[in-house]
């Protein structure tokens, strides 16, 4: 089923009265549909989870942190609590059409995580867009990047971001208005925006030049989430304000759990690109994008603490 509103609309078709119903064994069959959709959910959502969760281990404990990798880590840790919220949300929907509603799991349980939902995907939103700006600044203004750069730049930026994105998904959540769409809007825009810059500066000045392993892996990780996240977007949106969807039930989330699990196989296989990897070498995959180190246009790499970042 889709996200419920979150007024007293209830999650799916409730039964109508006893003497309207059909015989008891029709009370508690799930269509065909919603219960491979639900499926479907809880096996991404998992998968997700084991994903996120190396990347968690390897960015937190392994590697050593840059500017970039820094929003990385936050983004994992977002895709992680949405997968994770998700799943919760996915196997109560399921454990109360299996229970024919006898389980004591209402509408206003399912209520309940959609905010947190809410703003796990608006933080994921707004890390992406950060992370395309940064590699837009690095590659347009290198000098500034290299020498003026503020140290604890990231760090400042994700705390900061962590308390808009929650106020904004909490006016959006409890006044259903135009708030939520201006997340939405201006997240996508700033990411569309920096990815175009940087990829029209890379055809032109950079030809000699590869681009970083990292770089093209945040690229694909935004046009992923144009395709999979924005719908997720503009049902929650619609929904919020009117209980309206313009997908099948469930759909927009089965997109949206894609998106959250989908980055860390994007690392994986970038980093795979023109080496011999196996599922046996995940981690040193992994490393190759993280702990690339940028290479000057001349050929000569910048030296590491240049563009090392201290904090966690």
């Amino acid at each position: 089923c889709s996200l419920p509103h979150p007024t007293d609309a209830p999650l799916c078709p409730q039964p109508g009265p006893p003497h309207a119903m059909e015989p008891n064994h029709k009370m508690c069959e799930m269509d065909v549909f919603d219960a491979a959709v639900d499926g479907a959910t809880l096996l991404i959502s998992l998968c997700g989870l084991v994903g996120n969760g190396a990347v968690l281990w390897l960015l937190g404990c392994r590697i050593r942190r840059n500017p970039v990798t820094v929003y990385v880590l936050n983004l994992a840790v977002a895709d992680f609590t949405f997968l994770l919220f998700m799943l919760t949300y996915t196997l109560l929907n399921l454990l109360k059409d299996l229970s024919c509603s006898t389980l004591p799991i209402s509408v206003k349980h399912l209520v309940s995580l959609l905010l947190p939902l809410l703003f796990a995907h608006n933080m994921g939103m707004y890390l992406l867009a950060a992370i395309s700006i940064e590699k837009c600044v690095s590659i347009l203004c290198p000098l500034w990047y290299r020498c003026r750069r503020p140290q604890h730049l990231s760090a400042v930026v994700c705390a900061l971001g962590l308390l808009w994105v929650f106020s904004g998904s909490l006016v959006s959540f409890i006044t259903f208005g135009a708030v939520a769409v201006a997340i939405c809007v201006t997240f996508s825009s700033m990411m569309l925006i920096s990815n175009l810059s940087l990829l029209i500066k890379l055809q032109r000045g950079f030809r000699r030049r590869h681009p970083e392993k990292l770089y093209v892996a945040v690229l694909i990780n935004v046009i992923f989430f144009f395709v999979f996240a924005i719908p997720f977007s503009m049902e929650a949106f619609l929904n919020l304000a009117g209980g309206l969807q313009f997908l099948p039930e469930g759909t927009s989330l089965l997109l949206a759990m894609l998106n959250s699990s989908i980055n860390p196989v994007i690392y994986f296989l970038v980093g795979c690109c023109r080496q011999r990897c196996s599922l046996r070498s995940v981690t040193a995959a992994l490393r190759r994008v993280f702990e690339e180190k940028v290479t000057s246009e001349e050929g000569s790499p910048e030296s590491e603490d240049q563009v090392a970042e201290t904090t966690a």
